[in-house]
């Protein structure tokens, strides 16, 4: 895996992350915010999060970062879908895949807390296979780009371009924070990304398989995750 040490301390970071956010305000266009990110930082320093629903943020980015890092959050409970959608993206971006690991193996945790931990405590389970590693990988990063868009999720519409992540200690680029779903489509589309087919079959959000649910026709496109639960958000962006 590709990491770096950190040379700039977090008081540098984050008064960078506040610069950049005065700079470039709640709308500027994607390419201008990735831009941005590349005056002020550079390989290996920066890292794409991306859960393989599609591919237009890696390709975003790898457009004025080639070879960038791309993480994907192995948890052990993905659709066949989505594995397919990484091995593609793997194949055909000027992107570095990175498989973020949790500590055990989907057989291991069920030996030491009880089988489908996701079906009792889905909290803990968000955290032992996607909050807790990803915070370990990105530790050699100073920079990480995400996907998030405002209008996934009444929890997701004060998202700004850029931020100071306190929780894992970087600066946290949101570019596409102002697209709508519409638009995700259509420029994956018009430039011949790779997709994962699910987006097609009514999952518009998609996470890991047990808790991922099809939505309803104009519903809240993260109603399908942890359907039937209070739980909207699995801890990576709050």
């Amino acid at each position: 895996m590709t990491t770096t040490v950190k040379q700039r301390s977090h008081d540098e970071l984050k008064a960078l992350a506040e610069s950049g956010a005065a700079e470039l305000g709640w709308n500027a266009p994607a390419r201008d915010v990735i831009a941005w990110v590349v005056r002020n930082f550079e390989l290996p320093a920066v890292a794409v999060a991306c859960s393989m629903a599609d591919a237009v943020l890696p390709a975003l980015v790898a457009d004025q970062f080639p070879g960038v890092d791309v993480l994907f959050l192995e948890t052990g409970y993905h659709f066949p879908e989505t594995h397919a959608t990484r091995d593609e993206v793997a194949a055909n971006l000027r992107v570095n895949i990175v498989d973020v690991l949790p500590e055990n193996t989907v057989e291991q945790q069920d030996r030491l807390l009880g089988k489908d931990l996701f079906a009792g405590d889905a909290a803990q389970c968000c955290a032992l296979r996607k909050v807790q590693p990803l915070r370990r990988t990105l530790a050699g990063y100073e920079v990480w780009f995400t996907g998030v868009r405002r209008d996934e999720a009444p929890t997701r519409t004060n998202t700004p371009l850029i931020t100071w992540d306190e929780a894992n200690g970087l600066v946290k680029v949101n570019p596409m924070a102002d697209w709508s779903f519409d638009q995700l489509v259509q420029y994956s589309e018009d430039n011949i990304l790779p997709v994962n087919p699910l987006l097609s079959q009514g999952y518009p959000s998609i996470g890991c398989q047990p808790c991922t649910r099809k939505v309803a026709p104009g519903a809240d496109p993260r109603s399908g995750r942890w359907a039937g639960t209070d739980k909207t958000e699995c801890g990576l962006h709050v």
